[in-house]
């Protein structure tokens, strides 16, 4: 499991789609560079194509056109419209070295909090002993080591969003993507939820990439971008 992080290149990335026979441009031309490590927020209204961004850079959508590469690994290649990677290699990719936190958490309502953070360890073939422990170590890491054999309907949002961002982190992902992590919670949750996060993650080494609609939280990451019209810009 990886304790450092990914370095992300870009070239070229480009999402459209299409609508009553007419070509919507979302994303146009995107270059991006981004080191091992680093922690970036990506700013915007809502609409603008930031959730798409980080979707294409999780490998959840396939662009239009363009290039993405981890570390000098080429990840994604489309021309033409034409993608050169399987289905099969991505998988792999995003269970081995990308880790997910959503607005709304995903979690399996019939599964404890330790069952549902080792649930990506499972799907890699670790067995459910090593599963499990991993899993109870992290969800140490996150303050819930009180919570283990609850379930979600057992726990508040707040405590939802922690065994979510276990879960994206138990691997010890290269990249951890987040849209929108605290964007369902209140504000004073959400602050603590969001410190909890950026201590974590600086803590594993990973690169992390944050949407969110909140200025003054991107005003915490030493980096923040801005998509605007389809492209995107340094904040």
């Amino acid at each position: 499991m990886s304790n450092s992080g990914v370095a992300i290149t870009v070239k070229g990335l480009s999402k459209h789609f299409e609508k009553g026979g007419q070509k919507i441009d979302v994303l146009c031309d995107i270059n991006l560079a981004v080191e091992a490590g680093e922690r970036v927020a990506i700013v915007g209204p809502s609409g603008c194509g930031k959730s798409t961004l980080l979707h294409l850079l999780g490998t959840l959508e396939s662009p239009s056109d363009g290039l993405i590469q981890f570390d000098d690994r080429e990840v994604v290649r489309v021309e033409g419209g034409r993608a050169l990677h399987g289905k099969s290699s991505l998988d792999k990719i995003r269970n081995r070295e990308i880790g997910f936190v959503f607005q709304f958490h995903h979690l399996l309502l019939e599964h404890t909090a330790v069952g549902n953070v080792a649930m990506p360890l499972l799907i890699r073939g670790v067995s459910e002993a090593e599963a499990n422990r991993e899993a109870t170590e992290m969800l140490g890491l996150v303050g819930l080591s009180h919570r283990v054999d609850h379930r979600p309907g057992e726990l508040s949002g707040g405590e939802q969003q922690r065994v979510a961002i276990a879960r994206a982190m138990v691997t010890r992902p290269g990249l951890i993507l987040a849209d929108e992590p605290t964007g369902n919670l209140d504000p004073k949750t959400a602050a603590d939820v969001f410190e909890m996060f950026l201590s974590l993650n600086q803590e594993l080494g990973t690169t992390l990439i944050v949407v969110t609609h909140s200025i003054e939280l991107s005003k915490r990451f030493p980096r923040s971008l801005t998509v605007v019209d389809g492209t995107l810009e340094e904040s």
